[in-house]
């Protein structure tokens, strides 16, 4: 019998896709332009305090003030950010509701801002086979705080000795790693069914 008796699931790029270049894309149709405006206005620095609590008027409204030139771009990440994704990952939902046929506990820890919780959540039939969330953006902590991952594990019932956290930043990856759970990073897709096997969770 295999020791992981539960799955915590990432979000983003795991088992829904999120690119803010999906939606600046169609903004600045030039890739120059476009890697110039996230790589200095709306970088993912800027973003971060939203998946912390932060209020994307608030954060929107700084920025704009600093870029006016920018407004309309940068306002763009909260009246548009539905089009910074670009569907469920497959592989994933097939493998969340295989586990679920088995009856292996799943949850979500995900760096998320609470405003957007209740969309990205209606993504995918897949969100409704998990057992549980543990979102950044309502809880004030965030991956890779190693607070967060005890946060999880406390709420849930489980030891981080019997979970297995998937992931596709590197970071977080090391840092549930040093909170004892066991780890698969998420890099590709075809990837991942034969890593729950090896776990013997499929």
């Amino acid at each position: 019998m295999s020791a992981v008796k539960a799955v915590v699931w990432d979000v983003g790029n795991v088992i829904v896709r999120w690119d803010p270049r999906t939606l600046y894309s169609k903004i600045f149709p030039d890739p120059v332009e476009r890697d110039r405006f996230l790589g200095h206005v709306c970088t993912m620095a800027w973003h971060g305090p939203t998946d912390c609590g932060v209020t994307f008027d608030d954060n929107c409204a700084a920025l704009s003030a600093r870029h006016p030139e920018h407004e309309a771009a940068i306002w763009a990440w909260k009246h548009r950010w539905d089009e910074m994704f670009s569907g469920p990952i497959p592989e994933t939902e097939s493998a969340i509701a295989a586990l679920s046929d088995r009856g292996v506990r799943q949850y979500a820890l995900t760096n998320m801002s609470h405003e957007t919780v209740d969309a990205t959540f209606a993504m995918s039939p897949a969100f409704a086979r998990l057992d549980g969330r543990i979102v950044s953006g309502r809880e004030r902590l965030m991956k890779p705080d190693a607070a967060i991952f005890r946060l999880t594990c406390e709420r849930f019932g489980f030891a981080p000795e019997a979970a297995l956290f998937v992931d596709d930043s590197a970071a977080n990856i090391v840092a549930a790693r040093a909170q004892g759970f066991h780890t698969h990073h998420f890099t590709d897709p075809t990837s991942l069914r034969p890593a729950l096997e090896g776990f013997g969770l499929l």
